[in-house]
C-alpha cells in the first residue's frame, strides 16, 4: 500500500477578470446547526410615499423590502478565519481614516 504524503497548498481566487462585482449595503445573518447564511441585500433610499407611510403607521408595522444580491452559506469551520480577517480589515481601515470608516 502506498504511503500517504501530506501536501500543503494555498487556495486563491481565480478571477481572470470575468466575475461581476456585486454591491450590498445590508447583510441578514441566519444559521442552522451546521452552517451560517449571509444574505446580502441592497437597500435603496425610501421614496416619498414610503416615508409618508412610515410616518402614519403604527410603530413596528413598516417593513422595507431590499433586493437580495447574493446569498452565501458558510460552514461553521470557516467562520473563525472569516471573523479574524474582517476584524483585521476593520483595524486597518479604522487606523487609516480618522474617526473610523466612512460609508
Amino acid at each position: 500500500m502506498a504511503e500517504l504524503k501530506q501536501i500543503n497548498f494555498t487556495i486563491v481566487p481565480d478571477d481572470n477578470g470575468r466575475s461581476e462585482r456585486t454591491y450590498a449595503n445590508f447583510c441578514a445573518i441566519s444559521q442552522t446547526p451546521f452552517d451560517c447564511t449571509l444574505t446580502f441585500c441592497e437597500v435603496q433610499p425610501l421614496s416619498e410615499d414610503e416615508i409618508r407611510r412610515i410616518n402614519t403607521s403604527e410603530p413596528g408595522e413598516m417593513v422595507v423590502r431590499a433586493p437580495i444580491r447574493a446569498r452565501v452559506v458558510v460552514p461553521f469551520q470557516v467562520l473563525p478565519n472569516l471573523i479574524a480577517a474582517l476584524q483585521e480589515q476593520l483595524r486597518n481601515v479604522g487606523s487609516a481614516v480618522p474617526g473610523g470608516p466612512v460609508h
